[in-house]
């Protein structure tokens, strides 16, 4: 905590870090000074005002320099003659603080008075009502008379779209600055902005398309007034009448904590909906903010087009049954395929369902197959970051090294954190094929072909060990050049060191030796088995990681593993929507069984649909990619007939002679700590935990940290790695393999990820529709000029025999001879792929 400051605000006498800024040290000895423009996330701009106080400090003796003392041996205090900003003011030792007098409270009378002349007094309107820091405020120091005349107010538009997701009420608008000031400070996209002075001055948007950032709900978190609104909520709701439910992200893998404000309500015919997602505070994983597909992309859940009901072939189509008749007919055929059983499932469901779905599987002696073309998971296990870590922590002694992963894409809250690291003065390693935004602060960039991740990684490896391991020609350059060096000698001299890898360009196969030569990266350098050290994967689903946790692993060739099975339990995957590759395989299994959320292509091949719960129905855990497993929790009741995961599995295995529990999740964890490990010490009551955090956000104010909710209900628990237990990590060789050549133009596909996909836990996302793009592909202009495309143009792929239409964009950026394909766009892609490219049509100049 580093030196201690003794200082007194309003009679408490309270010791604070040096550096503390005053109206932080009174917030911590419980004492509140109201602030408008101050948020203790960013840097202090001392503009509105509101936090004015009276600051004496120790008199000092200017001819001995020492400070004066009264006979009780107390510091002679000097007050200034001026209030002073609590925001900027740092404390001192000695300090005292006043809040309280008549002065104080009459600057803020002023100020509030101040902000009134052209505010609307439209409270009963205004979405902020009830959660508004103006309202609460203008209640405790406001004067109940107006002194300035209504038809001298200044009018402004009031319903200005800043882009589709947000709208600006410019009337509301106080200038506090807190939100161009986060698009700047904290997310580093300075899309919007002042525009004109005085009382003229207005926020404007700088994008096209406007505020195109993904982190711009968090602006109306942070706003203390109700001029900013999302669109899914303005005039939706009023914060009394809503519950807070907590709950985690399902989207990517840092595992974002939230509270879902949900009611019941009319329009939705009585039923009880979430009307808006917001941040729960979680320091160690997401601090206060959320990116815009966490807080929008929950409509999914609510989608008119869910399963609500078993479905069952009969004569060649799916018919409505009941869960008896279905259960009983699954049960049936998964008994006599036994050994012949292949159970698919994906990282989007949580670990219950995923240890429930592996105990019937191995009971029948079947088999089970992670739906991932990402590899990876069991070393996270033994060399992932250690119990304790935390991104904010990360400072000068830290190197973070992310390679293959364009990480805003991947998992903004990542980036987010990575960035703030850097900038308190971590070095920043990133290794990839083309530019990405993670490069902006980065102390080394590194290239290499695609294909090439593990090679450069082992580039590094080399440049610090005296057995060097062979390389493919075209790496020996770069293994001798001077960046290369640099970088592993950062990344060896470190105190701390964290590897985040991802899946840019890689498929399984590539993916699985990029993580072996990380993993070795970090035993050879000593980075294993501690706090702020290890391995980090950047997996494409939420749960990846408590999926390879629970015993599920990807296969190597899924299609002809499907082939080879009688009986096939799929499980919130949809493999036949992603690759028509699947369809033919998927058929020529003799029972199909999909469990669901929508009716998928993968679930209209099916001989049994059973309707699965969307995680606002129901309650588990999950575990994000450092192995914290946290816990969500029911927010609205269950539609009609659909149950969760577990539920169902366990319902099944109770007929074909197992016993799982099927009713209550805590108990399935209680059964997962008695068989898994690594989850020996988890429970419900300790990912429910709870400690103290700063900055201390609450809604007891709401004008301190803004509409963010406290954490009540559990931070979670973070795993120990196998490195950390003192167990013994070996290095293992790693196999490089040649890049695949291309088609007849010399193109190879490779996969890349997108955040806003065309995934079925997007597209029911209606607001999302305008940033999610059509199908696409990015091309270097070189690669295809034979073809004479210009920008936008329409082309058809001939990708591992599917033929597919897409728009074609130009890209000077990226490496010539590749073709950039976005995953969850409809075009079949699970590694690098050679593929074949024609003009459909021109784009219109």
């Amino acid at each position: 905590m580093g030196q201690l400051i003794s200082l007194e605000i309003d009679g408490n006498k309270v010791q604070v870090p040096a550096g503390t800024l005053v109206v932080d040290a009174a917030r911590k000895a419980g004492v509140d000074i109201p602030v408008f423009c101050y948020h203790p996330k960013m840097e202090p701009v001392g503009m509105c005002r509101m936090c004015l106080v009276e600051i004496g400090r120790p008199q000092m003796n200017r001819d001995t320099g020492e400070l004066e003392r009264n006979e009780d041996g107390s510091y002679v205090i000097q007050f200034g003659p001026k209030l002073e900003t609590g925001c900027t003011e740092v404390v001192s030792e000695g300090m005292v603080v006043r809040g309280m007098t008549d002065e104080v409270s009459r600057a803020r009378k002023d100020i509030i008075e101040f902000l009134l002349t052209s505010h609307p007094l439209d409270c009963p309107v205004c979405d902020k009502g009830g959660e508004c820091s103006l309202q609460n405020l203008t209640m405790e120091f406001g004067s109940g008379d107006g002194r300035f005349l209504y038809d001298e107010k200044k009018h402004f538009s009031k319903h200005v779209p800043l882009g589709e997701l947000i709208y600006l009420d410019r009337e509301r608008c106080i200038q506090c600055g807190r939100c161009v000031r986060f698009q700047d400070e904290i997310v580093d996209d300075a899309v919007i902005g002042f525009e004109g002075r005085g009382r003229s001055l207005k926020i404007v948007t700088y994008s096209e398309p406007g505020f195109d950032s993904y982190y711009s709900g968090n602006t109306t978190d942070i706003c203390p007034v109700g001029a900013l609104t999302t669109s899914d909520f303005r005039f939706g709701a009023r914060p009394w009448e809503m519950k807070a439910v907590a709950s985690v992200c399902t989207h990517c893998p840092v595992g974002c904590n939230l509270t879902l404000n949900v009611r019941r309500e009319n329009k939705s015919g009585g039923d009880f909906v979430v009307k808006r997602v917001l941040p729960r505070q979680n320091e160690a994983v997401n601090e206060i903010w959320i990116c815009d597909k966490g807080r929008f992309a929950h409509h999914y859940a609510s989608s008119e087009d869910r399963l609500t009901q078993p479905l069952v072939r009969v004569d060649g189509e799916l018919t409505p049954a009941s869960w008896d008749e279905a259960l009983e007919l699954v049960a049936k055929r998964f008994k006599e395929a036994g050994s012949d059983l292949l159970t698919l499932a994906s990282g989007r469901i949580s670990n219950e369902d995923l240890f429930n779905l592996r105990s019937l599987s191995d009971h029948l002696g079947g088999s089970t197959a992670l739906y991932s073309e990402m590899a990876g998971g069991d070393l996270v296990a033994q060399v992932g970051v250690g119990q304790g870590s935390n991104f904010s922590n990360l400072g000068p002694e830290t190197t973070i090294f992310v390679v293959a992963s364009n990480l805003e894409e991947e998992a903004p809250l990542y980036w987010l954190r990575v960035k703030q690291a850097a900038e308190r003065g971590a070095k920043l390693i990133v290794a990839n094929p083309r530019h990405t935004k993670t490069e902006r602060l980065a102390s080394h960039v590194l290239r290499y072909p695609y294909g090439g991740e593990a090679a450069l990684v082992l580039a590094l490896t080399n440049s610090l060990s005296t057995k060097r391991i062979d390389l493919p020609n075209e790496f020996r350059e770069i293994e001798r050049s001077r960046e290369i060096q640099a970088a592993a000698k950062d990344f060896a001299e470190a105190d701390n060191a964290i590897i985040l890898f991802g899946n840019e360009g890689t498929g399984l196969q590539t993916s699985r030796h990029l993580a072996q030569a990380c993993a070795n990266l970090l035993i050879i350098t000593g980075h294993t088995g501690k706090a702020n050290n290890g391995l980090i994967a950047v997996w494409q689903r939420a749960n990846t990681q408590g999926a390879w946790d629970m015993g599920f692993r990807p296969a190597a060739d899924l299609i002809e593993t499907v082939r080879s099975k009688q009986a096939l339990y799929i499980a919130a995957a949809d493999p036949a929507g992603d690759d028509p590759n699947f369809v033919e395989a998927i058929k020529t299994t003799g029972f199909i069984v999909v469990q669901e959320l929508f009716l998928t292509e993968t679930a209209k091949l099916a001989d049994v649909v059973l309707p699965a719960q969307a995680f606002i129905e129901r309650e588990g855990t999950l575990t994000n990619g450092e192995r914290r497993v946290q816990r969500f929790y029911t927010a609205v009741p269950e539609r009609l007939q659909t149950r969760p995961d577990y539920s169902i599995t366990a319902q099944i295995s109770q007929l074909v002679g197992l016993e799982l529990e099927d009713k209550h999740p805590f108990r399935v964890m209680e059964q997962i700590a008695a068989q898994i490990p690594d989850y020996s010490d988890v429970s419900y009551e300790k990912v429910s935990a709870v400690v103290e955090q700063w900055p201390i956000i609450g809604r007891s104010d709401l004008y301190y940290g803004g509409t963010t909710y406290e954490n009540s209900q559990g931070l979670g628990y973070q795993l120990q790695p196998a490195a950390q237990k003192g167990q013994p990590v070996s290095l293992e060789a790693v196999q490089l393999e040649e890049f695949d050549s291309g088609g007849e133009a010399g193109l190879v596909a490779v996969p890349v990820t997108v955040l806003y996909d065309r995934g079925q836990m997007v597209i029911p996302a209606d607001l999302l529709h305008q940033r999610i793009p059509e199908p696409y592909v990015v091309v270097h202009p070189e690669s295809i000029a034979h073809l004479g495309l210009i920008d936008g143009a329409h082309v058809r792929l001939d990708i591992s025999g599917i033929e597919v239409d897409v728009v074609a964009h130009l890209d000077e950026t990226i490496p010539q001879d590749v073709l950039l394909v976005p995953r969850s766009m409809g075009i079949p892609i699970h590694g690098p792929t050679p593929v074949e490219i024609a003009v459909v049509e021109q784009a219109v100049t």
